[in-house]
């Protein structure tokens, strides 16, 4: 998926977690070749140019599909799994696989799991007792400082997910106009249970740039948001606060 996944563990049985892990990274694996559109023979690249068949493909790819047309109508087309015309779910591959890599290993009897790829992340259970996860938001606009932490305290499951400029660049895509998203916002932080969800509404927002993308994350539930612009105004959902510290 072109990125880093990192883990972090935490209880467990030592023989039961390591079996866990290397289940959780060969379905990192396998997502790759089913889905990456890089990859001529991956199923999606195959499903693309007509080939295949739903039907035909693994069962994750269906799974996947659907996932993505639930974003498309929960965000109103804002987020797509569109690209230049073609089919492209890569918006939403990697928050899912990741997520469910975190299920994984948490369904082997650990006290706490982070998986982290490639900075978004889904939390489960806590990392000591009386220990919440927290998670360093970057400041797009000062490199190498922090724009706020998250914290986890009280939440079984919570996911952070970013999506800006800072990184990759203009790489977010408007989907009315098929071009890059060009907005005031330099970054969307999304917190929310699900990593798939999350990573799917920070690509949403960013691209209907802050006005309106605040006014459509504080419309849903158990979502909380940061929003930075370019002018380093920093606007953020009204429950955010109770998750800082």
């Amino acid at each position: 998926m072109g990125t880093v996944f990192s883990f972090d563990v935490r209880g467990g049985e030592p023989s039961a977690v390591q079996a866990a892990l290397r289940e959780a990274v060969a379905s990192l694996h396998r997502v790759d070749e089913v889905f990456s559109t890089y990859r001529e023979d991956s199923q999606i690249s195959r499903l693309m140019r007509g080939e295949t068949s739903v039907g035909e493909c693994d069962a994750e790819v269906a799974e996947v599909l659907e996932l993505g047309a639930e974003a498309e109508r929960v965000s109103d087309g804002w987020f797509s799994m569109r690209y230049q015309g073609r089919l492209d779910p890569t918006g939403i591959v990697k928050g899912w696989a990741a997520e469910r890599a975190a299920r994984m290993i948490a369904a082997a009897g650990v006290s706490g799991v982070s998986v982290n790829g490639g900075g978004d992340v889904q939390l489960l259970g806590v990392p000591a007792p009386e220990r919440p996860w927290r998670v360093g938001v970057s400041d797009p606009l000062r490199p190498g400082g922090l724009a706020a932490v998250v914290s986890a305290a009280g939440a079984e499951e919570l996911a952070v997910a970013t999506s800006g400029t800072a990184e990759r660049g203009t790489h977010i895509v408007d989907p009315r106009t098929g071009r890059s998203a060009v907005t005031d916002l330099v970054a969307v932080t999304v917190v929310a249970p699900r990593l798939t969800w999350a990573d799917c509404w920070a690509t949403a927002a960013f691209a209907m740039g802050s006005r309106e993308a605040l006014r459509w994350l504080e419309s849903l539930p158990d979502v909380e948001a940061l929003l930075i612009t370019a002018g380093d105004e920093v606007r953020c959902t009204g429950g955010l606060a109770a998750r800082l510290g």
